[in-house]
């Protein structure tokens, strides 16, 4: 393959201003940009630097306008192929994730595992700020109060840490329970958030319990119709 003309470092660095602004915005930049951008004292200096890129065939310089500047060549191709692949993202992959519904769970083996996950949804990703990896359905009123209903879907980020206050997935043997974690100084407590359920304490080093997730958002099950 035949090698570009060789560049100063300056000079690289004026030629990528110019490609990143004609790719952002469909326009080259000004020389009074380029040199408000690279903190030169004055346009005259960017324009020097243009002619010696001109010189080596990179751009082209076009008269009579301020934003007269062309790539050349290799560069506009390299650009007008970058574009392209850039507008032909399928959009719907920009809008939504397809995320698998995680049913019961066998002790011992990964909450992501092919046997525990019953149907994928695809949901738009807007619904969340941070991006979920699960959904998880929600058995039982424990956190009634936390605007948490059964049947409703959790999305779960994984995770194996989380703050005190936030909302987990655990898992304790072949139960996955959802609720809110408390670190004490004897080992963990699952807090649910209804008067009618007691707490789950976990003594340090119980080795059946895993925390596999943080709540990051909820489809509620009439949302699903």
């Amino acid at each position: 393959m035949q090698e570009g003309p060789k560049l100063t470092a300056r000079q690289q660095q004026i030629l990528d201003l110019v490609q990143s602004a004609i790719a952002r915005t469909g326009a080259p930049p000004t020389r009074a940009e380029i040199a408000a951008e690279l903190g030169f004292k004055s346009a005259n200096a960017a324009e020097e630097h243009l002619q010696a890129l001109a010189r080596k065939g990179v751009i082209e310089l076009v008269g009579g306008t301020s934003r007269g500047i062309r790539l050349k060549g290799d560069m506009l191709r390299a650009l007008n192929e970058s574009r392209v692949k850039q507008f032909m993202l399928p959009l719907p992959s920009l809008s939504q994730l397809t995320l698998p519904l995680v049913g019961r769970v066998a002790a011992g083996s990964p909450i992501l595992a092919q046997e525990h996950i019953d149907q994928t949804y695809v949901v738009e990703s807007t619904l969340f700020a941070r991006k979920p990896d699960f959904l998880l359905k929600v058995r039982g009123m424990s956190m009634r109060d936390a605007g948490i209903m059964d049947g409703d879907l959790l999305a779960v980020q994984k995770a194996h840490e989380a703050k005190n206050g936030q909302i987990i997935v655990a898992r304790l043997g072949d139960e996955v329970t959802v609720k809110r974690l408390h670190r004490t100084r004897t080992g963990i407590e699952l807090l649910p958030e209804n008067p009618d359920f007691e707490p789950i304490v976990v003594p340090a080093g119980t080795e059946d319990f895993a925390l596999e997730g943080i709540a990051v958002g909820l489809i509620r099950n009439n949302m699903l119709g």
